[in-house]
């Protein structure tokens, strides 16, 4: 195999990475969905089968590492290149452990039907509306290669982790007011935990993005770092 042919045939190789890897946030992105309204709808049915879709996401992450590390090994890739390949393994594990939080929050909206109704905590959805449009735009950055969007999604990250914290404390008033309601509490308290750590995990797969296309790592604030160091 010539040059060309063999660099078309590897660049066709990374556009069926990205497919799969779109294949396995759209089906994340769905579970996150389901979980959060049969928590929200105290909907045990609904809650079925997600932990069996969580496995495809698991089979779809294991198959597309073996394949990245099949074509570092025969195209031994440089620069952009290489660099796509290294943020599809890491983003691929980030939308794996989604899936298994969406699990999670799946198991806990089944617990939670057998309790009493809380009183509506319209502090709850929000948090749960805002982890899932960080998801959402994250994995829409990465499609796009949108790097305005994927730092966007960055910023929200604290306005998560506030509504998490102003959630809690909802939720230990409640408990503290009414010792019944100490069990369905907790259970919202898990989930909002839960969706603390998929915005987290949005959070990571928007710095992969903007690392891959500009080239600049801003985690842990290192690209403020980098400016105040000129």
């Amino acid at each position: 195999m010539n040059l060309s042919l063999s660099r078309r045939h590897f660049h066709e190789e990374l556009d069926r990475l990205q497919a799969r890897l779109m294949e396995m946030a759209g089906l994340a992105e769905e579970l996150v969905h389901r979980g959060v309204q049969a928590f929200l709808n105290r909907d045990s049915e609904a809650a079925k089968g997600i932990k069996a879709d969580d496995k495809r996401i698991d089979a779809l992450e294991v198959a597309l590492d073996e394949r990245v590390v099949e074509l570092i090994a025969l195209h031994q890739p440089m620069a952009s290149d290489l660099r796509q390949l290294f943020t599809t393994l890491k983003i691929s594990n980030d939308i794996e452990r989604v899936g298994d939080h969406a699990t999670n929050i799946a198991k806990a909206a089944r617990r939670l039907a057998r309790y009493s109704p809380l009183p509506e905590i319209p502090e709850f959805a929000e948090l749960a509306n805002l982890s899932q449009l960080m998801l959402q735009d994250a994995l829409a950055a990465y499609g796009t290669r949108n790097s305005g969007l994927a730092r966007d999604v960055c910023i929200r990250d604290d306005r998560v982790d506030d509504m998490k914290k102003t959630v809690q404390g909802i939720l230990v008033k409640l408990m503290t007011d009414d010792p019944r309601r100490i069990d369905p509490a907790l259970e919202y308290l898990r989930v909002a935990q839960q969706l603390e750590r998929i915005g987290d995990l949005s959070t990571n797969v928007s710095e992969d993005v903007v690392f891959l296309v500009e080239g600049r790592t801003i985690k842990h604030h290192a690209e403020a770092d980098d400016e105040d160091d000129e």
